[in-house]
């Protein structure tokens, strides 16, 4: 048996505390001076563990606050029921992010910027239409509890949404999402097709979502159709895959 080197054989010890709930969430772990001479070895070896742990996503360093086990219990992702929400909302205002998050629309932020685009090759394809055709695309970071959770970019078709007030920003974020609005506009989504693809994020989304080293991401491509018309791409969702829980349940 290959002998593990000190500096993993530690950070294994600490996951294993953590994720039995030794080190609950928000828990101050022993300082490297104290982990160094209870494992008798460098300071240089603990630092090495706590890094693996931080890419993990498991801790975090604050200054003056010392490294504390990570509070970010991840949002689980209904596939089956999520849009259930937007297409009936009911009298209380929310979205299948507020859902999935467990916040209240007070809670509930959006940034977002809008821009004119023409369809790309690949957009074209998953519209069904010809590369060029005028887009809406719109730009959103989601937030909860003050913690940004969520990236996405998503098209519209400029020929469905000029003139009304689904293409003005001003007016998010709206009750019911994207499906609530192709149902203002008279088109409501019968159909709803995701992929999900991992990969690592750019340095701009780790930026934006504030995450930490190593930790990748899930992306969800996805499209609404109203009958047989594709009315909405989502090229993608970006979701820090230590926060979220996708789930599936099939009736056979």
């Amino acid at each position: 048996m290959a002998i593990l080197p000190a500096y993993v054989r530690i950070a294994g010890e600490l996951r294993e505390l953590i994720r039995d709930g030794t080190y609950p969430p928000g828990a101050r772990l022993p300082t490297i001076s104290r982990l160094s001479e209870s494992y008798g070895v460098s300071e240089i070896v603990v630092r090495s563990a706590f890094s693996l742990l931080r890419t993990e996503g498991l801790i975090e360093t604050r200054r003056g606050g010392g490294t504390l086990v990570r509070d970010r219990p991840p949002a689980r992702r209904l596939a089956m029921e999520r849009y259930r929400v937007e297409t009936d909302p009911g009298a209380t205002p929310a979205t299948s992010f507020t859902v999935d998050h467990h916040i209240t629309w007070r809670d509930y932020r959006l940034d977002r910027s809008y821009s004119r685009r023409r369809a790309d090759a690949d957009l074209a394809a998953l519209f069904a239409t010809d590369p060029g055709t005028p887009l809406l695309r719109r730009h959103f970071v989601f937030w909860a509890r003050g913690e940004p959770q969520q990236i996405s970019t998503n098209y519209l078709p400029w020929s469905l949404v000029a003139g009304t007030p689904v293409a003005d920003p001003d007016r998010e974020p709206w009750p019911g999402g994207t499906p609530a609005q192709l149902a203002y506009l008279g088109h409501p989504a019968t159909r709803v097709e995701e992929s999900v693809r991992s990969r690592m994020p750019t340095p701009e989304e780790a930026a934006t979502l504030r995450m930490a080293p190593g930790v990748p991401v899930l992306t969800i491509t996805r499209r609404m159709l109203s009958g047989d018309r594709v009315l909405e791409v989502c090229r993608d969702i970006v979701l820090p895959a230590d926060r979220v829980v996708l789930d599936y349940a099939l009736d056979l």
